[in-house]
């Protein structure tokens, strides 16, 4: 029997932000590039690059680039669904599947983020389960910082990056 349990995880996240404004913040290049991304662009169907701030939709496709590396590093993807008001769903690392949800309580918005469908690797050092969850958790911390009114807490030079090998 397969172990499953290492193709999937959820975190959570609390913010003191409006529900609408925490969505904006991933559902427009924008709202990623102020938390997560240093680029994000998005196509839509016909391949017309998004505007900054025009909303991402159902069967977009992205490329995404990271602070901290040269632009022959990127991330391609799909967005599964993108419903206006509290889902996004993407293709990400190693055809994985994140799905971010939503919702208000006791007067914070809550995001439960999913990723599932992660491949199992041999060697412990390329393990996506762990690159992916660490990852979330460092980019749903900076989000708070961001929208809370602090700092960006991402390393945004490239020649540092060797520094932390």
């Amino acid at each position: 029997m397969e172990d499953n349990r290492w193709t999937k995880f959820t975190l959570y996240g609390d913010y003191n932000v409006d529900l609408r404004s925490l969505y904006m913040a991933w559902a427009t290049p924008a709202g990623l590039e102020k938390w997560f991304l240093r680029k994000a662009d998005f196509f839509t169907v016909p391949l017309r690059l998004r505007a900054a701030d025009e909303q991402i939709l159902k069967e977009d496709t992205y490329t995404w680039y990271w602070h901290g590396y040269h632009n022959d590093i990127f991330q391609k993807g799909s967005v599964l669904e993108a419903n206006g008001q509290d889902l996004i769903k993407f293709t990400f690392s190693g055809e994985s599947i994140v799905t971010v949800n939503f919702s208000t309580r006791h007067g914070l918005t809550i995001i439960e983020l999913t990723q599932e469908n992660i491949p199992q690797e041999a060697d412990p050092e390329k393990s996506l389960f762990v690159q992916c969850q660490i990852g979330w958790t460092f980019y749903l911390a900076n989000l708070k910082s961001v929208l809370e009114g602090g700092k960006d807490l991402r390393n945004k030079r490239v020649d540092l990056k060797s520094c932390f090998k």
